[in-house]
C-alpha cells in the first residue's frame, strides 16, 4: 500500500478510498501486455515488444548485424495499483484533489529499486550495449547496440520491415530475457517505431506540389490565376474565386496572427496576469543554435518583451550528442517546431518561464526530456507538440510510457499533447486511429480549430480544423475561364487535427455522459479541447532556420506562418499558467476537472460547430504560383459536431473558462 506518512495534509483519508476510485476510473490498457510466465527453458517471453506491423508480408529481411540503434528497457513501478489510485485522487474533485506529491515523495514510493536498475545496466554493459540514460526516477533503460548484439541477448531475430513509408528495425522473433533478469523488467522497445515521433507543426504552403522542382531548378513563377494577397485580420482581402458553395467571393488566407491578436482572440488582453511565477515546461527533440535571438528579433519587432535569465532556460545535450537526426527529421526538421512552441507560449504569457527540455533524438531522448521536468520538480506545466504515427507503437512501449504519465498526474503536473496533424491517420495509409500519447487517457490531448479574427480582435469565424484544397486552374468552357480541378472540396488533404477512438484504452470514466456512446463505443476518445491549429489561419514566427543540419548554420533570419496542434498545444499551456497566477492554484492534469465542468456549466465552453454553408479561404502558393481555394473543416473521418467531437473536445480553450477549471468549479 502507500506510505500515508509522505502524503501531504488532506490526502491520507484520500489514499484509503484510492484504490476503489481508480478501478471506477477505469483508464485500463485494453490488449497492451505484460511479460508472459517463464517457459520451459528458464526465460520469459515479451510478446508486447512485437510491433503490429512487423509481419510476413512486411519483412525485408535480416538487419546488417553491424547497424546500431537504440532500446528500451521498461521496470515496473512498485505499487503500481497504489500509483494508479494516487494519480486519480489527485486529478479528481473530492478528497486529496489537488494533493501531489513531490518528485522525491513519488521516486521514493513508487520508483522501481535502484539494486534492479543497476542490475539491469550491469546485464546490458555486459552484454556490450552502451547505456545513453537511466532517469532518476529509474523508470527505464535507454541503450545502444548493433543488430547482432540485440539477436544474441533477446533473441529477437532483428528484421527489417516496411512501416510508415520507411524501413525500420524490429523484432522479427518474440524477444525472451533470463528468469533472473525478467522479473526486473516489465516491458522492451526493441523496435524503431519511435523514431516515427514527429512534430505536429505544419508550415503554411507545405502541400505536395508546393516544392520548387529539382531538376528544374531555379525558374520564374508561374502567374498565378488568382493573386490573394495575405490578409493581417480575417477579411481584410476579398478575392473573386470560381463559384463554389454558392458565392465568388472569398476572403485570403492569413499572413500569421500575432501574439496581440492572439491575446485579444483569447481573452486575455488587459488582464494583469502574464504568468509571473510560472514555469511552462516545452519538450521537444534537438535544439536551436538561434532560439533566443530569434525569439528576441521576432519580439523587438512586434513590440513584445524578449526572452531574459529569468523568462528562458534551456536544458539540452550538445550537438554531438544527437542521434538518430535523419530517422527524426534532422535538428533543422524540428527547428521549427522549438521556435513556433516558444515563440506563442511567450506571446501569450511574457511573464512565464520558458523551460525548453531538448531530447538527444525523438526517440528515448523524449522519455529522458520528460523525466528530467517530472523527477526535478521543474514544472507543472508541460506542452507536448510531438506524436507517434497513430497508436503503432508497441504494447510494452505504451506500458512503459503510461508510467511517466502517472507520475506527472501524482505529481500534480499537467501534460499537454498537440492531437496530430494527419485527422484520423488514414491520409499515412492506417486504419482510423488517434496519435498516441494524445490518446493516453492520463494526458489532455489538444486537438485544432481554424480561427478567424477581425480588425478588432474579435473572433469572426471559428470552426474545426481540416483543411481540403482544391487547385484552381484555366477552364475555357466556364463563363470565367476559370475552375476547379477537381469537385468541391477537392483531393489535397492538407491537414487536419487528430483524434477519434482509440483503439488502445478504455474509456476513462471522466468522459461517460460527455463523449455520445456511438462515438466512444467503450473506448477513450481525443481530443479533449482545442485551439487555433490551421495554418491557413496560422501564426506569424520569427527564425533563422537551418541550413547545415551537421554544422547547424543558419540562413538570414525570417518570418514563416505556421500551424498544427504545435501551436494549439503550447497556447493552451500558456494559458494554465496565467490561470494558475490568477486562482493561486496547481491544475496538475485537468481532464477529470475539465469534464466536471462541462457537465454542470456546458455554456462555459465555446462550443466549435460546423458551419452552413462551408468556409472556406483563398490562397496562392508562394513557391509554385498555384492558386486554391481551401474548405475548412473537413478533417477525414473525423468532424466537428455540437457539443463533444473528435476534432475540437469540448470545445475551444479560454481564459475565462480555464479560470473555472483553476478554481476546481465543478
Amino acid at each position: 500500500m502507500v506510505d500515508r506518512s509522505l502524503h501531504p495534509a488532506g490526502l491520507r483519508r484520500g489514499v484509503t478510498i484510492a484504490v476503489s476510485l481508480a478501478a471506477a476510473f477505469t483508464l485500463g490498457l485494453s490488449g497492451v501486455s505484460a511479460a508472459s510466465a517463464a517457459t520451459p527453458a528458464g526465460s520469459t517471453s515479451y510478446p508486447g515488444a512485437i510491433p503490429n506491423w512487423a509481419t510476413a508480408a512486411n519483412d525485408q529481411g535480416a538487419a546488417d548485424p553491424a547497424v546500431t540503434f537504440e532500446g528500451e528497457l521498461y521496470l515496473p513501478l512498485r505499487h503500481a495499483a497504489a500509483a494508479q489510485a494516487l494519480a486519480t485522487v489527485v486529478s479528481t474533485p473530492g478528497v486529496g484533489y489537488r494533493a501531489g506529491l513531490t518528485a522525491a515523495q513519488w521516486i521514493s514510493q513508487f520508483a522501481p529499486s535502484k539494486a534492479d536498475s543497476d542490475a539491469l545496466v550491469n546485464f546490458l554493459t555486459s552484454n556490450g550495449f552502451t547505456i545513453s540514460a537511466v532517469p532518476a526516477s529509474r523508470e527505464y533503460v535507454v541503450f545502444r547496440g548493433t543488430a547482432d548484439q540485440f539477436d544474441a541477448t533477446f533473441g529477437a531475430g532483428i528484421h527489417r520491415f516496411a512501416h510508415g513509408g520507411t524501413s525500420l528495425l524490429a523484432p522479427s522473433k518474440v524477444p525472451t530475457l533470463p528468469a533472473s533478469i525478467a522479473g526486473k523488467v516489465s516491458g522492451l522497445s526493441l523496435d524503431q517505431a519511435r523514431l516515427l515521433t514527429h512534430p505536429n507543426s505544419i508550415k503554411q504552403g507545405d502541400l505536395p506540389d508546393q516544392a520548387e522542382p529539382k531538376a528544374l531548378g531555379r525558374q520564374a513563377q508561374a502567374a498565378p490565376l488568382v493573386t490573394t494577397p495575405c490578409s493581417s485580420y480575417y477579411g481584410q482581402n476579398t478575392v473573386t474565386v470560381p463559384a463554389a458553395y454558392g458565392k465568388t467571393q472569398y476572403p485570403t488566407y492569413l499572413c500569421g496572427y500575432t501574439p496581440a491578436q492572439m491575446r485579444a482572440a483569447y481573452g486575455i488582453a488587459g488582464i494583469p496576469q502574464t504568468g509571473t511565477g510560472q514555469t511552462i515546461a516545452i519538450i521537444d527533440a534537438y535544439a536551436s543554435p538561434t532560439i533566443v535571438s530569434d525569439v528576441n528579433t521576432y519580439s523587438a519587432a512586434l513590440g513584445e518583451p524578449g526572452l531574459t535569465a529569468a523568462t528562458y532556460q534551456q536544458i539540452v545535450p550538445t550537438p554531438d550528442q544527437f542521434v538518430d537526426k535523419e530517422a527524426c527529421q534532422e535538428p533543422s526538421g524540428w527547428q521549427g517546431e522549438q521556435t513556433l512552441d516558444v515563440e506563442s507560449a511567450h506571446g501569450l504569457a511574457p511573464g512565464a518561464k520558458i523551460l525548453y527540455v531538448g531530447g538527444f533524438n525523438c526517440g528515448g531522448g523524449l522519455d529522458v526530456a520528460m523525466s528530467k521536468v517530472l523527477d526535478g520538480n521543474l514544472s507543472n506545466i508541460v506542452s507536448n507538440s510531438y506524436g507517434d504515427l497513430g497508436e503503432d507503437v508497441p504494447a510494452d512501449v505504451i506500458a512503459g510510457e503510461t508510467n511517466l504519465y502517472l507520475q506527472a498526474a501524482g505529481e500534480g503536473i499537467g501534460l499537454y499533447f498537440s492531437s496530430g496533424d494527419n485527422g484520423d491517420e488514414t491520409p499515412n495509409g492506417l486504419p482510423a486511429q488517434p496519435d498516441f500519447p494524445a490518446s493516453s487517457p492520463w494526458v489532455t490531448a489538444v486537438g485544432g480549430t481554424s480561427l478567424g479574427i477581425d480588425q478588432h480582435g474579435k473572433i469572426a469565424m471559428e470552426t474545426g480544423w481540416g483543411d481540403t484544397l482544391d487547385k484552381i486552374v484555366a477552364d475555357p468552357t466556364s463563363p470565367t475561364g476559370l475552375g476547379y480541378i477537381a469537385p468541391l472540396p477537392g483531393t489535397i488533404f492538407g491537414g487536419g487535427a487528430g483524434g477519434g477512438r482509440s483503439t488502445v484504452f478504455a474509456q476513462p470514466s471522466y468522459q461517460r455522459g460527455v463523449v455520445p456512446g456511438s462515438l466512444a463505443q467503450g473506448k477513450r476518445v481525443s481530443p479533449d479541447i482545442a485551439a487555433l491549429a490551421d495554418p491557413y489561419t496560422g501564426f506569424l514566427i520569427g527564425i533563422s532556420p537551418i541550413n547545415d543540419d551537421d554544422a547547424l548554420t543558419t540562413d538570414p533570419f525570417e518570418n514563416e506562418t505556421y500551424g498544427g496542434t504545435s501551436l494549439a498545444s503550447p497556447m493552451t499551456a500558456a494559458m494554465i499558467a496565467l490561470v494558475q497566477q490568477a486562482t493561486h492554484s496547481r491544475i496538475g492534469f485537468a481532464n477529470p476537472t475539465l469534464y466536471a465542468v462541462d457537465r454542470v456549466l456546458p455554456a462555459s465552453f465555446r462550443d466549435v460547430k460546423p458551419q452552413n454553408p462551408p468556409v472556406a479561404l483563398a490562397y496562392t502558393g508562394r513557391v509554385s504560383g498555384n492558386s486554391y481555394l481551401v474548405t475548412l473543416d473537413r478533417d477525414t473521418s473525423l468532424a466537428t459536431t455540437v457539443t463533444y467531437d473528435d476534432v475540437t473536445g469540448i470545445g475551444e480553450v479560454s481564459f475565462a473558462l480555464l479560470t473555472l477549471v483553476g478554481q476546481g468549479r465543478h
